[in-house]
């Protein structure tokens, strides 16, 4: 079924390039990770060259409240009693030559995981890619007013090294496993590099986050040196958090939560982000506490 399911209209030209992952579903807090590389396409003016087709990935009627079965269906728009157009999910490969980088955008399946991935290797092995981000979003206990933390997953120490340069703090977890974990487990076996950069987003945000999105995407473009102009997001989030605070004012108790926050956040980092930064400063007679 691999074979099948995966189709490469017309092979770009690149050489070794990157591949960047972003899954709807699972680890798409505030639609983080597939927003980041929704805005990537768009801004590197990706082409679409490849796709995984969905037929035995996913289910599409699951059962339970209809709030949780709507999650599952294909997407269908009618108009004046008329059927526009009826969608199943897609997995497009997108490709922007000049910045040497694939960028994948899919819904994580809910079946035959083995087979999905063996369609995602089968496609670096064809265009030579060697290194794969996955960027994702969980909902965490963290401010809106500060930028989320990142993350990381690595699949070898190699990669770990690089990335330690970046400000990320490593995961420690046990739970259940995402889509991304899983292909990074297997990288092994195709001698790729692969790392997983997951954002934290505060979970009292709900629906699409424009700050965060904005703000891992910056990081993501200096990370793989990426020729991106996002001055546009900057003004989309500052409306987004004006009217956020706004909202969190009218809630003094919410308002008075998020204060806590902020110090939580912000005492994490000082105390255990700056390092030799804190110790320097001590040293030298200022105390920032």
């Amino acid at each position: 079924m691999p074979a099948d399911n995966l189709q490469i209209h017309e092979k770009p030209k690149v050489h070794a390039p990157r591949l960047l992952l972003g899954f709807s579903g699972w680890m798409d807090g505030g639609e983080v990770s597939s927003g980041t590389v929704r805005c990537l396409i768009d801004k590197l003016e990706a082409t679409y060259f490849a796709n995984i087709e969905p037929e035995g990935f996913y289910l599409y009627n699951l059962p339970g409240m209809m709030e949780m079965a709507t999650l599952s269906r294909p997407h269908v728009r009618i108009k004046d009693g008329l059927v526009e157009s009826f969608d199943f999910p897609s997995n497009s490969f997108f490709c922007s030559e000049s910045d040497n980088l694939i960028l994948f955008l899919g819904k994580e399946p809910n079946l035959n995981w083995e087979d999905f991935a063996d369609c995602m290797f089968g496609l670096c092995k064809e265009m030579g890619v060697k290194q794969i981000y996955f960027i994702g979003s969980v909902s965490s206990i963290v401010p809106h007013t500060r930028e989320p933390r990142l993350f990381c997953t690595a699949s070898n120490s190699k990669i770990k090294n690089h990335f330690q340069h970046y400000g990320v703090k490593f995961t420690n977890y046990e739970g259940p496993a995402g889509l991304a974990t899983y292909l990074l487990s297997r990288c092994s076996q195709f001698d790729f590099d692969m790392v997983n950069l997951v954002a934290s987003v505060p979970a009292y945000v709900q629906g699409n986050n424009p700050k965060c999105i904005e703000a891992v995407t910056g990081r993501l473009s200096g990370m793989l040196e990426l020729k991106a102009d996002l001055d546009d997001l900057k003004a989309v989030t500052e409306e987004f958090e004006k009217k956020l605070d706004e909202l969190v004012q009218q809630q003094p108790d919410l308002a008075n939560n998020i204060t806590q926050l902020e110090e939580d956040y912000d005492n994490d980092i000082f105390n255990n982000e700056m390092g030799e930064i804190k110790k320097w400063l001590e040293q030298q007679g200022i105390r920032l506490d």
